[in-house]
């Protein structure tokens, strides 16, 4: 275990507006392993030259590193070299030199799961985003981009499989049972793309033949009783590799591509080139061990981290600061992958729902910053949701508005321009430009201001006349470091439909809004026009409009734009909810019949249908209000919730017969099925039916699929009745060999609506199951009790300091997994005030600790600020 370091001064904070080039580069490095998990033995030679004119000496980074040897130019000079910190500094005159140098490192050890180390028997590294340097001393940064060559040895019986990355050279025995492979990798890269595996695996081999006739050997490499469960896997990265040549034109340019799959992993996978490394939840799938959602986000993780060998590795990010460069653009083109893989609508659903439940909070919260930030302390806790999600959202605003043909042809010329660099988000606006003769000025401020813009629409209608005006308004709320801000070019695609035929009037038109106020005339209007804005949420924005429950309810019925007609019913639901929780009452008539007649529509199908009938979820009720009281909030939710089951008992009872399947299939269909009928029990339960719990039961233990088996295990873990506990026993006794699917279990305890929630996950805690280690086991149990607005905000303060010891215990293991913990109590000034109190002493107390990582530090002090 790495020991918790000393109580330090403040960390002063790194700026964007502070970046230099490197002094010097690397152009090649040879590294040798000689890999054992108690001390690893590793020896670099690299090759350095001076970047410009300049005497400053060749600094490489090290953490936790000591050197045993050091040679320059084959000479072991003592004097030439110190120690500044972790940091290897050495004195060189002229421009080239060849530096070696020794350290030995405890892969074992190493809980941060940060550099090189063991996971249930393999050896593996993590790197990204400054992990290399717990490997060996080397300039870790982004912009430093080498040609690496390989050599890994090792007990030949203990990991017999050596896999690094680029393109096998040589293997064969050494001495002593041992045994050794060569890898080289022709395309300069980063050292945070540095990668390698050794254990004993086994591989799902295929092969894919690109658009020039060349054959790529894949392997997806697993532990012997795992192969089974990776052919899902191995499709989707088949039909990621087509469709990134057709769509993008990228063609994958190794010979072999390679995806291990570990347990032990702090992200969900990582992109190294040639050789991808997986959290083991993003690859192993059959349809007795993983839900439907399990399958989507397989391929989902599998395509983003394929189309990261050009948006990320071919051409990399210049500094951390531009990490939206490459993880906002890839997480747009696995978004675009995943909705052409089965129906974009719910696609679309789904990644808006994302959005507002981890984006829009971190926006509206002490830890707001832009998708190119301008300072942090410690970059691991930039990997946000603004980052990836808003990225995304950002990127595909541009190809809105330069259109399907100008963003092809700006993404050709950023590719083409920038291969083999570390590049700029400015570089990628700039070829947008460039290919299209645009002027995106305005719209680099997505790249620099922070917050959610939010946009007011009024349409006021001239019968008499036949014209309607729409009158738009923006503001873009203060964030931390930012009190004004200027307006956003916002991109809103509008439409207008009769009120009486429920047609569209006109058609669907893009305005952009770039002024604080701006007006839109529609001329020649037969009939009541009925605003439906912001279709396919064109823009992240939060929207304000004059629209009554009438008008949402019509357009939930009508509207052509699919999202538009989710986001009415989810609108008509919202403000249903929020009128209960501040006035105490609400007319539930309109939501009623509006869920009904969505319900009960032949036109549609299953999978709208059961996102389209869902209640907001209570965090985001609780995000449209000033002040935040979860008691309010769940009260109203659930009163709603029994209304839209009781009155409706009939509808549900036939959509949960009619949504039975014969067999399994993982088709959009059957998929949208079982997630309708999975809804449709929900409600029943929600009605209070005396037989809810045993139609629960019985859809659990018929089930020939994890995605009916957890729908009803989640029903009945909200309940009170015999069948639950029998359920969750059931469960564990067939699952408790399987981490990942254990991990369901931990979770659906954990996200219960019950009122003894917090006991029992205190008792889960204690759980011989349960491990702080492992990142998956911790999200399972901690992370979802800390995403349960009801449970976690219990007013005796309990959810609190749980997660406060949680965040503490696992800080000096793994700063990283505690730090992402914090955002939960982060938001203590939304909340009514003994809540607030509750959770500010908890971020105190946290904060007070001595040896706190900069990673939790500063979290909790910005939250603090």
């Amino acid at each position: 275990m790495d020991a918790p370091s000393a109580a330090a001064a403040p960390l002063a904070p790194i700026k964007r507006e502070d970046y230099r080039p490197p002094d010097w580069l690397v152009p090649e490095v040879a590294l040798d392993f000689r890999l054992d998990p108690e001390e690893t033995q590793v020896t670099a030679r690299l090759t350095v030259r001076r970047n410009g004119a300049h005497s400053h000496p060749l600094r490489l980074n090290g953490e936790g590193l000591h050197p045993s040897r050091v040679l320059v130019d084959g000479k072991s000079l003592h004097d030439a070299w110190r120690m500044d910190g972790a940091d290897l500094v050495i004195d060189l005159p002229g421009e080239d030199h060849l530096i070696e140098t020794e350290v030995a490192i405890a892969p074992a050890a190493n809980t941060k799961l940060m550099g090189l180390y063991e996971s249930n028997g393999l050896l593996c590294t993590q790197c990204e985003a400054e992990g290399f340097r717990r490997i060996t001393f080397f300039p870790d940064r982004p912009d430093v981009l080498s040609r690496y060559a390989v050599r890994l040895e090792a007990d030949k019986a203990r990991f017999p499989i050596l896999l690094a990355n680029g393109d096998p050279v040589d293997s064969g025995d050494c001495a002593g049972g041992r045994h050794y492979a060569l890898w080289r990798d022709p395309f300069p890269k980063p050292c945070y793309l540095f990668a390698l595996v050794a254990g004993d695996l086994v591989a799902n081999r295929d092969t894919f033949t690109t658009r020039s006739g060349r054959d790529i050997a894949l392997g997806i490499w697993v532990r012997a009783e795992d192969v089974s469960k990776t052919h899902h896997a191995m499709n989707a990265l088949k039909a990621s590799m087509a469709w990134d040549e057709r769509v993008y034109g990228r063609e994958y340019d190794l010979a072999i591509f390679n995806i291990v799959a570990v347990s032990d992993f702090n992200f969900g996978a990582m992109e190294n080139k040639g050789l991808n490394i997986f959290n083991s939840r993003y690859v192993l799938a059959d349809a007795e061990t993983a839900t439907d959602a399990d399958f989507d986000a397989i391929a989902g993780v599998v395509a983003h981290e394929y189309f990261h060998n050009w948006s990320g590795n071919r051409v990399t990010c210049r500094d951390w600061f531009q990490l939206s460069l490459k993880e906002g653009f890839t997480v747009l083109r696995d978004q675009q992958f995943s909705a052409d893989q089965g129906s974009p609508a719910v696609k679309r659903i789904e990644d808006v729902r994302a959005l507002r439940a981890a984006q829009f909070p971190e926006d509206a919260g002490p830890l707001a910053h832009p998708i190119r930030p301008e300072s942090y302390i410690e970059i691991s806790n930039f990997y946000t949701a603004t980052v990836y999600n808003k990225g995304a959202e950002i990127i595909r605003m541009l190809r809105s508005i330069l259109g399907e043909e100008g963003f092809r042809a700006g993404t050709d010329l950023y590719f083409d321009r920038h291969d083999g660099q570390a590049a700029t988000c400015e570089d990628f606006v700039r070829a947008m430009e460039d290919a299209t003769g645009s002027d995106l000025t305005q719209f680099r401020l997505w790249y620099s201001q922070a917050g959610t813009p939010r946009v007011k629409a009024s349409l006021e209608h001239d019968a008499p006349g036949g014209r309607a005006r729409l009158k738009l308004e923006q503001f873009v709320p203060p964030t931390p470091g930012q009190p004004d801000k200027k307006p956003m070019p916002i991109p809103l695609r509008v439409s207008l439909l009769g009120e009486q035929s429920g047609k569209p009037m006109s058609g669907e038109q893009l305005i952009m809004l770039d002024a604080a106020k701006s007006e839109l005339l529609f001329d020649g209007l037969a009939e009541t026009p009925v605003l439906s804005i912001n279709r396919g949420f064109s823009a992240p924005i939060v929207l304000e409009t004059d629209r009554g429950p009438a008008e949402l309810a019509f357009l939930s019925a009508h509207d052509d734009d699919p999202f538009a007609r989710y986001e009415a019913m989810q609108q008509l639901m919202l403000d249903t909810l929020i009128a209960d929780v501040t006035l105490g009452k609400a007319d539930h008539a309109p939501v009623l019949d509006a869920v009904r007649n969505t319900l009960t529509d032949p036109a549609l199908d299953a999978a709208f249908k059961a996102e389209a009938v869902l209640l907001p979820a209570e965090a985001l009720i609780g995000d449209q209000l000033s002040e935040v009281d979860p008691d309010k909030i769940a009260r109203a939710r659930e009163t709603l919730r029994t209304a839209i089951g009781a009155t409706m008992i009939d509808a549900w009872r036939d959509a949960y017969s009619a949504n039975r399947a014969n067999r399994y299939e993982y088709t959009p269909s059957a998929k949208g099925a079982r997630r309708l009928r999975t809804v449709a029990l929900g409600y029943i339960a929600a009605s209070g039916a005396e037989d809810a719990a045993r139609l629960a039961y019985e859809q659990f233990a018929g089930a020939d699929n994890m995605t009916d088996r957890q729908g009803a295990l989640g029903v009945l873990a909200n309940g009170d009745s015999p069948e639950r506990e029998q359920a969750l026993a059931d469960f564990y006794a067939r699952f408790a060999a399987d981490p990942l699917v254990l991990d369901k279990w931990f979770s659906a305890q954990a996200l219960s609506t019950r009122g003894d929630t917090p006991a029992a996950v205190a008792r889960l805690a204690q759980h011989p199951d349960f491990t702080l280690l492992n990142p998956n086991r911790m999200r399972a149990l901690v992370g979802a009790f800390a995403a349960n607005q009801r449970a976690f905000h219990d007013l005796a303060g309990g959810g609190y300091r749980f997660l406060a010891d949680m965040i503490l215990a696992v800080d000096p293991r793994n700063p990283q997994s505690a730090a992402r913990l914090v955002a939960a109590l982060g938001r203590w000034r939304r909340f009514e005030p003994k809540r607030a109190a509750a959770m500010r002493e908890q971020l105190e107390r946290i904060m007070a600790t001595p040896g706190l990582s900069k990673d939790v530090g500063e979290q909790v002090s910005k939250s603090l600020g």
